[in-house]
């Protein structure tokens, strides 16, 4: 074999090792771009406004390449403050009712979680909905007939169980005949919000119950295709207020909200983001950064994003603001001292 000359060899050899140390140079000049920041976020059922604000976060962050939100269907509150408790979501939507027993460990919650608040974001509306020609005036008048009382693990859920014990109905399970009980209960079925309004306009439940901003679309898409109507249900607030503590208030859902539907006056609730205590402060603060910067963009994903400001987003005790929030409400002069 015949060696190549030596002078060659050094050559070649020189030219290697002057692309590797180019090379080198080159990536510690330029490294490569780190990876997104990936949050996960538990948001509601679909046709909900949980659904329609996280998806809308989740579209601003495609535009942003250090940061990804990933939205995950949920049930909503009770099941969002559990899987930020236990790791499995980085935030989440829930109601602020919710929220305050699942700080203070009480059912349905067996001990405290370490939630911790971005935001107070917008109030949330009761709705209870029945067919426009129904009898139905008050929760009372529910008695005998077959309601759903939202997706089990949701806010929904807790509310329509509480209003229901309020007027003492018996909730049975939603194949009895609520007759059994001298009248004074109704056959209980837990469903989605669109599976309710599916359900009420096929004549399979006569009410459902719904806590959503204004307006929802699974109810505005129901009353398109099918006349319905609101319960009146401003009376029981100081019952809820007295029971549970200061987190309802008497609010309007106007003329128009829906089509064809009358204006009734409604148990308010607010909706909060948390997350979280150990989500690192400076996550935290980008977090809800990202929350009031994208305040315009996020109103086309549904107009309740109108309602965040940092003087009422800060509003959300008993639930601790996590300091990496409490850091950006300060940036923007809106101190909050934990």
């Amino acid at each position: 074999m015949t060696r190549p000359p030596r002078d060659w060899l050094w050559s070649a050899t020189a030219t290697g090792a002057a692309l590797l140390l180019a090379s080198a140079l080159l990536t510690w000049s330029h490294p490569p771009a780190p990876e997104p920041l990936v949050l996960s976020l538990g948001t509601g059922g679909e046709g909900g406004v949980y659904h329609e604000y996280g998806s809308g976060l989740s579209s601003v962050s495609d535009g942003i390449e250090s940061v990804e939100i990933v939205t995950h269907t949920t049930a909503a509150s009770v099941e969002n403050n559990l899987l930020v408790a236990g790791g499995a979501m980085d935030a989440a939507f829930t109601l602020a009712d919710v929220a305050a027993l699942a700080v203070a460990g009480d059912p349905p919650f067996d001990d405290p979680l370490p939630i911790r608040a971005i935001a107070r974001l917008y109030d949330n509306h009761t709705h209870v909905v029945v067919r426009a020609d129904s009898s139905y005036e008050e929760v009372a008048d529910l008695a005998g007939t077959t309601v759903s009382l939202g997706a089990s693990g949701s806010g929904t859920e807790m509310m329509a169980e509480r209003l229901l014990d309020l007027v003492g109905l018996e909730q049975l399970p939603g194949d009895a005949d609520p007759a059994a009980a001298d009248g004074d209960a109704v056959a209980a079925v837990r469903l989605s919000i669109e599976r309710s309004a599916r359900a009420l306009e096929d004549g399979s439940v006569d009410a459902f119950f719904w806590s959503g901003g204004l307006p929802t679309r699974a109810v505005a898409d129901l009353a398109e295709r099918h006349p319905i109507r609101l319960l009146d249900l401003s009376e029981h607030v100081p019952d809820l207020v007295a029971a549970y503590g200061g987190y309802f208030a008497e609010l309007p859902v106007p003329a128009g909200t829906y089509a064809g539907v009358p204006a009734v006056r409604t148990i308010g609730v607010p909706s909060l983001l948390v997350v979280d205590r150990r989500m690192p402060d400076d996550v935290a603060q980008d977090l809800t950064a990202l929350l009031f910067e994208s305040r315009g963009v996020l109103s086309e994903a549904h107009p309740v994003a109108l309602h965040l400001h940092p003087r009422s987003a800060i509003a959300t005790l008993p639930v601790p603001l996590h300091p990496g929030a409490a850091a950006y409400y300060r940036s923007v002069k809106y101190a909050y001292d934990p």
